[in-house]
């Protein structure tokens, strides 16, 4: 390839090269006869080194004034865009480190020469900033003339002065003497070397560490200023304040009750006695500005389909203003509406009516222990029967839905406002110890014979003598639970629970047994008797009466209800003992077996007995008691002896199916229980022996033992004319399963007449029902007379 021209431009440009040397020439460079120095050869260029220094540059230490910083060139590009010496050449204003000027030929020779004396191989004994400063003095004269214009365009072009000058760098001029001179003397007195610039420190927020201590105490303030400003808002309000901003929400604010599911009732084996079922609530918004402009046309609509007259419907769409002077904005108008009706009065789009999810008490089978169940209100709460004696843990909690609403056409909940949620729970199932079978069969016979015998009153009890479960309970008349208002509230009542009558001659089965116990008798015992003896001034006969002096048993005592007999019983026992075995067998005490107003009775205290107590109290007289409390005194004598509770709840059933067992009844002795085993067949004879008076409670292929009475119904502070019959007895005999307790409020008649009867069916249909085997004995044969 042939040799580049002097003239030529370089082919790399006009850029200098980076890290050139001016001061050490390449080894085989030689001096013409001229004294100029030859181009160096290909040799050269190859022995530059990546680091911008000359092979024979490698080991010496750099000149004085080159900064060691190799970011320096980047630097000063980013200050101004450009080297210092362009900058120079452009402005003429001298920058701030002086730029090395390109080296000529006759600076090269004038360098040759004091080289030769140097100390050191290599080493210039002018300082780098010597030459700087020379070049610097002779850079405006020499700028007129050609070779200075030539190295000026050099070095403004970055190029370095080395031995590695081009042919086109190389042609410059002689300077002048003048020039020469110039540099000469600066050279001998160079001035004094400029500080280099500190850099200047970068922005604060540059800093991480100041800008996360910053961001940490801006933080730090706002959760201050949070927190000052609930304090303010909590402790620094005034009460006046408080009370304006509570009632601005509160004018904004409706709240919708959502009623709990209530629990059902079931019997024994789970079947439903009353239960709630899905049904609508519809309500009026009464500051509807559309609904106050057609009450009239609204009310004819909704008349037909909520079976409420138009009149009440028109008075409940009516404005109506609260105690507090605020208006309402919810009126019921129906309650328990059907679901399709429900729908027909949304399909409707009547203005300001609405409805909502409610519930309506279902009793299917309507008057099925009515007056034991009860009914509910408008509001699902219990109002008689257990349904009120229970309304707690059926009822359940009722949810609320209280949220802000607009005023006049937008009066719709807001979306995003207040709203507070709070859900209903759900309230518990009761199980009754009733079986639905018994009790509607119970009920059946009960109402048929009240209907024939004109009794006002009647009531049944069916106790299980082992474990005092309430079987069946029944009360006539009846009604039904699902239209309570159509009957009258003493139509109503739960009779075995809450009529209270004398027992008449039932109580006298507890007089035999407290002597018995005592052992004042035996069944053995022979007592004479006459047809009626006289106590303060009171004539007791008996209605089977018999001659002074006549000798009978303890069963024919109680066969023919002897009340000569069981008064003279009573004055062994004494009015101590009789009172005694009266709180014993559960008298004057409610039983407190589940019913809501269960009447206690009433006991003559000892102190408080009249000169006639002595013959009215032993035969059931001066004596109140409830038909629950007799069955359960009979439940002793059945249960060998042992008064058991009588209870109606079996157990509580949760939301979750979860079953809660009913606390255990209470129990106490009364009688041993060959005691009561004897008392049990003595009293067989009531319904064995022909002329008993209880022979019409006998139950084909059992033993019966019982025993009929008749007293007068108590009914505010008074006797009735009418006549409480009853007839109270256990079967089978021997070992007794159940016991039955009716009563009837006759006009005329008597347990026998009356009760007895209707004892036999319902005994009958009880022990068929629990498939009980009959009686394998027969009865003993027993004597009247000895």
């Amino acid at each position: 390839m042939a040799p580049r021209a002097d003239d030529e431009e370089p082919r790399r440009g006009t850029q200098p090269r980076r890290g050139s040397s001016r001061d050490v020439p390449a080894q085989d460079e030689r001096e013409d006869s001229t004294g100029r120095r030859g181009r160096s050869s290909i040799g050269d260029a190859r022995a530059y080194t990546p680091r911008g220094r000359t092979v024979a540059e490698r080991g010496r230490l750099p000149r004085s004034g080159r900064t060691t910083d190799p970011f320096r060139p980047a630097l000063q590009v980013l200050d101004g865009g450009e080297t210092g010496q362009r900058a120079r050449g452009r402005t003429g204003r001298a920058p701030e480190e002086p730029p090395e000027q390109a080296e000529t030929p006759q600076a090269r020779r004038q360098e040759a020469k004091p080289r030769e004396a140097q100390p050191e191989r290599g080493r210039s004994t002018t300082p780098a900033h010597d030459r700087r400063t020379a070049d610097r003095s002779g850079t405006g004269a020499g700028r007129a003339e050609k070779g200075a214009g030539r190295a000026e365009r050099g070095a403004g072009r970055g190029e370095s002065a080395s031995g590695r000058t081009e042919k086109g760098f190389g042609r410059t001029e002689k300077r002048s003497e003048r020039e020469r001179s110039r540099t000469e003397k600066d050279r001998r007195n160079p001035p004094p070397r400029r500080p280099r610039p500190v850099p200047a420190e970068p922005p604060k927020l540059a800093n991480s560490t100041r800008r996360l201590r910053l961001g940490t105490v801006l933080a730090l303030s706002l959760f201050v200023a949070i927190g000052v400003r609930l304090v303010v808002l909590q402790v620094a309000t005034s009460p006046a304040e408080a009370k304006e901003l509570l009632d601005l929400r509160a004018d904004r604010l409706t709240t919708v009750e959502l009623p709990a599911p209530r629990g059902s009732i079931l019997d024994r084996d789970g079947n439903v006695l009353a239960h709630s079922v899905e049904a609508r609530y519809v309500y009026a918004d009464p500051e509807n500005a559309k609904l106050q402009k057609n009450i009239p046309a609204i009310a004819a609509r909704l008349s037909p389909l909520l079976a409420v007259s138009r009149s009440k419907l028109m008075a409940d769409m009516q404005r109506k203003q609260l105690p507090d002077g605020k208006w309402t904005q919810f009126r019921f108008l129906a309650r328990g509406v059907d679901v399709a009706i429900a729908d027909r009065i949304d399909a409707m789009k009547l203005a300001g009516i609405y409805t909502h999810s409610d519930e309506r008490r279902d009793v299917p089978g309507r008057d099925l222990a009515a007056n034991l169940i009860g009914f509910t209100g408008d509001d699902h709460h219990g109002l008689e029967g257990l349904e009120a004696r229970y309304d707690d843990l059926l009822h359940g909690t009722d949810g609320r839905r209280i949220f802000e609403i607009g005023k006049g056409n937008l009066n719709k909940q807001i979306p995003g406002g207040y709203e507070q949620y709070t859900a209903a729970k759900p309230g518990k199932s009761l199980q009754l110890t009733i079986d639905r079978d018994l009790q509607f069969r119970v009920q059946q016979i009960l109402d048929a014979e009240a209907e024939q015998r004109n009794a006002k009153v009647a009531g049944a009890v069916v106790l299980d003598a082992k474990t005092g479960e309430v079987l069946a309970q029944a009360s006539y008349p009846p009604y039904s639970a699902a239209e309570p208002q159509k009957v009258k509230p003493e139509e109503r009542i739960d009779v075995p629970s809450s009529i209270v009558t004398d027992p008449g001659s039932t109580h006298k089965a507890f007089i035999f047994g407290a002597a018995l116990q005592e052992g004042l008798i035996t069944p053995e015992t022979i007592m004479k008797i006459g047809p009626a003896v006289e106590r303060g001034g009171e004539r007791f006969e008996d209605t089977h009466p018999m001659d002074k002096g006549t000798e009978m048993t303890m069963p024919g005592l109680l066969a023919y209800s002897s009340n000569v007999g069981t008064i003279l019983i009573g004055e062994k026992l004494g009015k101590e003992k009789i009172y005694e075995y009266q709180q014993k067998f559960g008298l004057g005490k409610a039983t407190g077996e589940g019913m809501p107003g269960e009447a206690e009775g009433q006991l003559l205290k000892p102190a408080d007995w009249s000169g006639s107590a002595p013959g009215s109290v032993p035969i059931g007289h001066s004596v109140s008691a409830t038909l629950i409390q007799m069955a359960a005194g009979y439940g002793a004598i059945a249960n060998n002896g042992t008064w058991i509770q009588p209870h109606l709840i079996k157990a509580t059933i949760s939301a979750d199916e979860k079953v809660t067992p009913a606390a255990a009844p209470e129990t106490r002795k009364v009688l041993d229980p060959d005691v009561a085993a004897e008392l049990r067949t003595m009293m067989e004879a009531v319904v064995d022996v022909k002329g008993g008076t209880g022979k019409a409670a006998a139950v084909t292929g059992f033993r019966v033992a019982g025993k009929t009475g008749t007293g007068k119904m108590l009914i505010d502070g008074q006797y009735t004319s009418h006549n409480a019959s009853s007839f109270v007895g256990m079967a089978p005999a021997e070992d007794p399963r159940y016991v039955i307790a009716v009563s009837m409020d006759v006009s005329s008649g008597g347990g026998g007449d009356v009760a007895a009867p209707a004892f036999s069916q319902m005994m009958s249909y009880a022990l068929l029902h629990y498939r009980v085997p009959p009686s394998g004995t027969k009865p003993p044969t027993f004597k009247i007379h000895p």
